[in-house]
């Protein structure tokens, strides 16, 4: 059963499709008018448009539906748009179809026909959607993308959702404990988008202090302060066509969330010291460790800025929670380290494998690389043992370990 949209101004038509295609076991929306179809698009997952050309009185030349058809192709590109019209031609019906639509019905139409070019178009739709879904994956395992090691049931949903997201422009809140990728996963959302040929911007949101957080994000000319010596771009102004990687989001000082919120809802800002509106094309990713509805609750965070930056949230299980990628990402980071200290090793004995698979790795992802690096350094046979690991068998301390905060 599928969830198919029509749009026509004559309630009647509405009906008569409501009908003709719940019979053949499909749900169906209905809308009045062009703006109803964008209005529902943007509410629920369509298998298949169908509308007519024509919405207002007296008009028959379809101009009005073949115009919004290309507009239609760039909210979803795999959605299929049957077109019909009572003022049915052979030019119409070339026209729509080089405009995006995949099929034409003529009004009135045999039920026959229209079922089957429905049961077509969702199926050839349904093997796109698919198709690009698999190539966006294999793309992101495949080296389109940062090497992302999830091999694990709680990372597909991970991958999938990048997959998913990835090639929209839709602002996206990476959230998850301290180490556990949330950077990789960015590169990953930026390299597999339309912006990857450009140079994504990363700011450390927690190491702006008030001073220099605007200069820092808008940049400043010269003479604005004591040490602009230079006229100098900010992060937004480099993200240009790009994206800016925003870490640590939730420690932006509240008295500054509305001059980050301004330049993320109208893409205007000025540089410090100067009148000029400036403007920059950017995809905002985020990420945080911390719960942002609490910060909200609290006071702490604004409730329109955190809309403004989770069109999508992508949230990252803790290492503890994917326990099948700990030796896959263990053997991926002893190939790097020990390629990098220029060491022969044979990969970890028994007793180094049982330590990592019990240990509750507190520091996610960013503890295990720490530890397997100090592994390869303190190592002296030909295999990694469970004593150069560093790991307390009491505790969920890794001895030595520095600071693991993002």
């Amino acid at each position: 059963m599928a969830r198919i949209l029509i749009a026509d101004d004559q309630p009647d038509v509405l009906e008569a499709l409501r009908i003709l295609l719940k019979g053949a076991g499909h749900q169906t929306d209905a809308v009045t008018s062009l703006a109803g179809i964008f209005n529902a698009l943007e509410k629920k997952d369509y298998a298949l448009l169908m509308m007519d050309l024509n919405y207002t009185r007296d008009t028959t030349s379809g101009q009005e539906g073949l115009e919004v058809i290309p507009k239609l192709q760039e909210v979803d590109s795999t959605l299929p748009i049957v077109v019909m019209t009572a003022w049915a031609t052979i030019d119409l019906a070339v026209e729509a179809m080089k405009r995006g639509a995949r099929d034409f019905v003529p009004k009135p139409w045999d039920n026959e026909r229209l079922l089957a070019i429905v049961r077509t178009q969702i199926e050839l739709a349904g093997a796109l959607r698919k198709g690009r879904k698999l190539e966006a994956a294999n793309q992101l395992l495949r080296g389109g993308a940062p090497n992302i090691i999830a091999e694990s049931p709680a990372m597909r949903p991970v991958l999938e959702m990048i997959s998913r997201v990835a090639p929209s422009d839709a602002n996206i809140l990476i959230t998850g404990e301290n180490g556990t990728g949330k950077g990789l996963i960015a590169q990953a959302l930026h390299a597999l988008s339309p912006r990857t040929s450009h140079t994504m911007i990363t700011v450390n949101m927690g190491g702006l202090s008030e001073t220099i957080f605007e200069s820092e994000l808008f940049g400043h000319v010269k003479g604005a302060f004591t040490d602009a010596k230079t006229d100098r771009a900010g992060r937004f102004e480099l993200a240009d066509e790009s994206t800016l990687f925003m870490d640590e989001i939730a420690n932006i000082p509240l008295n500054l969330q509305a001059k980050l919120l301004r330049v993320i809802e109208t893409g205007e800002f000025e540089r410090v010291g100067s009148s000029k509106t400036l403007h920059a094309n950017v995809r905002i990713i985020s990420a945080t460790n911390s719960n942002l509805q609490n910060e909200v609750a609290a006071g702490r965070f604004r409730q329109d800025l955190l809309f403004r930056l989770n069109t999508i949230e992508i949230g990252l299980p803790a290492l503890r929670d994917r326990k099948e990628d700990i030796m896959p990402l263990a053997n991926n980071f002893l190939r790097m380290h020990a390629k990098r200290y220029r060491k022969e090793l044979g990969g970890f004995d028994e007793t180094a494998r049982e330590r990592l698979m019990t240990h509750p790795f507190p520091g996610n992802v960013r503890e295990l690389d720490h530890v397997i690096e100090r592994a390869v350094l303190m190592s002296t046979g030909a295999q990694l043992k469970a004593r150069d690991l560093g790991l307390s068998t009491g505790t969920g301390d890794s001895r030595g370990l520095e600071d693991m905060s993002l």
